[in-house]
């Protein structure tokens, strides 16, 4: 897609013009989810997730045949701090192995037909040290939002967000601080596995994070600016270029969720196009969904990233829609209604 915005200014506005689901499509499914051939609800939140994903693609008998997976890479400058148990250089390891196809990201794409790019964001140049200075530039955040909202292609039906970047629980720690409230310790955790003197480096650097910009803290995109990354930014352009698109949004973990939040806090209803792939095992997760008012489809302890646990919840909603579209009606089927 072509950049729209060149200012964060521009990207707000943006925002606050995004379309809404067809209220049209949305009746239409809800009528034909009252005629199949089941009791009422008896397919309980399955019902509610192709409703759901019927009113954004604008008709009432939807399929899901060609979801699309982006993993955003970025480098951190607080990672010299000590806040992840891997160092920097397993960012762009790792990007490797996904462009090899050796990672669990991977395996999962292929498992539920879902084609799958990666991005590494200007990965020689990690952002700067937030306890110190912004993350980024104004131009530097606006460039990681359009590299998430040009990688979206408008063939999709189904958009799941992934990320690597060593470093990037902690600068989603700071950015749920900022924007939710609380302390550092309330919104940090083990990330990679960090010990005990790990975690208390991860909570000091967060805290010295949200002290040296709390003049920024009241807008949401400059929270981002100032204490995310490039990944995180690209991630809220993407989600945020599917709503422009009507595309159904999967949200992953805790650094997923935390991107998504800056546009939920932007302009209400940001998010209404997302629904949440799992819980993760990062502590902070489950408050974060609470917070977003999403309800997590799976709870399987992954703490891995990568789009990994959204990845998964894609073959629910792929069985929802199937259900939904495909089940024969009691008239077609010949089966008397209750």
């Amino acid at each position: 897609m072509i950049q729209p915005f060149t200012s964060l200014t521009e990207f707000r506005s943006l925002l606050s013009q995004a379309p809404g689901p067809d209220d049209t499509a949305t009746a239409d499914a809800q009528a034909r989810n009252a005629q199949l051939t089941k009791p009422p609800a008896a397919l309980g939140r399955l019902e509610d997730l192709a409703i759901w994903y019927a009113g954004w693609r604008g008709t009432g008998r939807p399929q899901l045949s060609a979801p699309q997976i982006l993993i955003f890479a970025g480098n951190h400058g607080v990672a010299a701090r000590g806040v992840s148990a891997f160092p920097a250089e397993v960012t762009a390891q790792m990007v490797g192995n996904f462009q090899a196809g050796g990672a669990a990201i991977n395996q999962l794409a292929k498992t539920f037909g879902a084609t799958l790019g990666v991005h590494a964001l200007d990965l020689d140049h990690p952002t700067a040290d937030f306890t110190q200075t912004p993350a980024m530039s104004e131009p530097e955040v606006v460039a990681a939002l359009a590299t998430g909202w040009a990688a979206v292609s408008d063939k999709a039906d189904l958009l799941v967000v992934g990320e690597m970047g060593i470093g990037n629980t902690t600068a989603a720690a700071a950015i749920s601080a900022a924007l939710f409230g609380g302390q550092a310790q309330d919104w940090t955790g083990r990330g990679t596995g960090v010990d005990d003197a790990g975690i208390a480096r991860k909570i000091q650097v967060v805290a010295e994070g949200l002290t040296r910009h709390a003049g920024l803290l009241s807008d949401p995109l400059h929270v981002l600016r100032a204490l995310g990354g490039r990944e995180l930014a690209a991630m809220a352009g993407a989600i945020a270029a599917a709503r422009h698109l009507r595309i159904p949004v999967i949200l992953d973990g805790f650094i997923c969720c935390a991107a998504a939040s800056v546009l939920y806090c932007t302009q209400p209803g940001a998010l209404d196009h997302c629904i949440s792939g799992h819980v993760s095992a990062e502590a902070a997760h489950a408050r974060l969904l609470e917070k977003l008012g999403k309800s997590p489809l799976l709870s399987l302890g992954l703490r891995l990233g990568e789009g990994s646990g959204a990845a998964l919840a894609i073959g629910v909603l792929k069985a929802a829609v199937a259900c939904h579209s495909d089940m024969a009606t009691f008239a077609e089927a010949g089966v008397a209604a209750g």
